[in-house]
This record gives C-alpha cells, structure tokens and sequence, in this order.
C-alpha cells in the first residue's frame, strides 16, 4: 500500500508574537528535539487488512506488536518498532536527527506487522489515504505536525477584533498552508495562538470563518501569487560570538552575509580570554570574518569555511 506524502516538521526557538495546546492531534507529541509516537489503543476501533481491505474490529485478534510506517521510512512494517508502556499504550520516541528532508509527512500505526490502525475521524490531523495515483483507498492516515500549539511557545500570533467569528485558523508556510489544524483561541479583544518555530524566515495568515486575511498589524507582507498579500515574520535567536586570544588588540568587530559586512557596526567585548559579542540570528547558513584592528581574518577555531561568490573564504555559522 503506497500513501502520498503531505505533512511539515519544523523545530523552533525564538521571539516576539502569541497558542494553546490542541488536545486532538492525535498519535504524537513533541518534546524538546524528540518526536514521541503514542498508538492507544482506546483511540482506535477498527483496523484495515492491508491485502484485503477489509475493515474489522479491534476486538477480533490479539496485538502482539505495533509499528509506525509512514513518508519518512518508506511505509516500513517493521522498522519502527513500539514499546508496550501498558495494556493500553506503545510509544515510540525519535530524535530530530532520525528525520531526513523537510519533515513533510503522513503516517499510520501498524498491528501485527499487516493491519493498519484506523484513526478516530475526530483527530485534527485525520486525512484521507491515496494510492500513488492520487486514488482515494477508504482508509486515513495521520499528519505529522512537528509544529504544534504550545502554550509554552516562543510566538504568540494575535489577530484583533472579529468577536463575531466562529472560527479563525492560524494558517502558514510553517505548516504547509493548512486549512484547519491550527484553530485560534478566543480572547478579550480577538483570539489568539501560540506556536513554537525554529529560527527562520515564515509567511502566514489568517483564515476568518473562510475568509483569508493577512495580519493588518504586520507592517511585514510579501505579495503572494493569488495578487494578494501573506504577512511575514522573521524568527531570530541569540548567538554567542568568541573569539580566544588577540589580548593587545585595541578594536575587534565582528562582519558577515548577516550585516552586509559592515565594518564598525557589531563591535565585540572584551572577555578574560578574548572577545565576546552575541548578536541575533535568523535561520540558515551565515558568513562571517572578524576585523582585528583593521585586518580580516576567518574564526581560527571554527574548521566549517566556504567560498563566497567573489573568492573570499569566510567563516560559517548554522543557526538551527
């Protein structure tokens, strides 16, 4: 059985918008770098015979191992083994480091090694399974969305007014535009969500009981391809900068792609063992050089360097 990819993994860190966690997502959690797989099954009353197609009832065999397939190990039936917490749980925790690509994905629970699980069709993150010819198979797979609602999260987006809508979503490029998993929560003086999103650069908006909208209070927008506009934030953390040793310098600055190699602009401090300076720093690849009174030099403790477009090696800094 073939299924066709659909879902977004990305991982966050840091700055200024505002979530609630949604308790119907069904089948995984996030937990600092750790995606958990949870299969319970309470949750669950039916499973698919993958050769037949048959539909029958959980109580009519007994489980004696669970598997997560899906997009991100080729539909394996036995790689990803789960482990009996219970009578009623089988979890399986995976490290960021386990996923490839841009974490788009979808996914099932497999009993026995030959019967997919069927999911609860009010789970969030329920959609419809294809063959690979877009033909529905009668089946549901689960989304993964490693970008989940957390109260606990590093941006709050927050939308005024419309205390007459039923229902507004939180729609982005950090979960592949999706129509009805981010449900906003209503507030005082209009409604709100807050998300935890990894360094980087992400376009969103706001859907008002179908209506799409961008965020009027984001002087940020980018024109999108319908000749309307998306509002755009730009995530950034703090990265500390160190350079050991150079002690009878009198100036040193730091320059990169992210200053436009300004030469006076990010000024470092001086530390009992060097210089120090922490600037903030969207996500990706950045270049840079320190300027020791005057002269260019690349990060001697650094070994990661690259070309430019103009032949200068710099130094290279990711920020994930």
């Amino acid at each position: 059985m073939n299924f066709k990819l659909v879902y977004t993994l990305i991982f966050l860190l840091f700055t200024q918008f505002s979530i609630s966690q949604n308790n119907d997502v069904l089948g995984y959690k996030i937990e600092g770098d750790d995606v958990v797989f949870t299969f319970d099954i309470r949750d669950y009353k039916k499973f698919t015979n993958e050769h037949t197609q048959e539909q029958l009832d959980f109580n009519d065999f007994d489980i004696e191992n669970v598997v997560v397939s899906g997009d991100f190990n080729l539909w394996s039936r036995d790689q990803w083994k789960m482990t009996k917490i219970n009578e009623n749980i089988y979890q399986l925790r995976k490290n960021i480091s386990d996923f490839t690509d841009e974490f788009s994905w979808e996914f099932k629970f497999v009993i026995n090694n030959k019967y997919w699980a069927e999911p609860s069709k009010k789970a969030t993150n329920l959609t419809p399974a294809v063959d690979e010819n877009g033909r529905n198979l009668y089946v549901y797979n689960l989304k993964l969305f490693a970008v989940t609602p957390n109260k606990d999260g590093n941006i709050c987006f927050k939308l005024h007014g419309y205390e007459n809508a039923k229902k507004v979503i939180l729609t982005g490029s950090f979960n592949k535009w999706d129509e009805n998993l981010f449900r906003m929560s209503k507030t005082k003086d209009g409604w709100e969500l807050t998300l935890d999103l990894k360094p980087g650069e992400y376009e969103y908006k706001f859907i008002v009981d179908g209506h799409w909208i961008y965020d009027t209070n984001n002087p940020s927008k980018r024109k999108n391809e319908y000749d309307g506009y998306n509002s755009v934030i730009n995530i950034k953390v703090p990265i500390t900068f160190n350079l050991n040793g150079f002690s009878a310098a009198k100036n040193v600055i730091l320059a990169g792609s992210f200053n436009d190699w300004n030469e006076s602009d990010i000024k470092m401090s001086k530390t009992e063992s060097g210089w120090e300076t922490t600037i903030l720093l969207s996500g990706g690849k950045h270049h840079y050089k320190y300027i020791i009174d005057g002269e260019w030099i690349v990060d001697p403790k650094n070994p990661i360097k690259e070309y430019d477009n103009h032949g200068n090696i710099n130094s290279v800094k990711m920020v994930k």
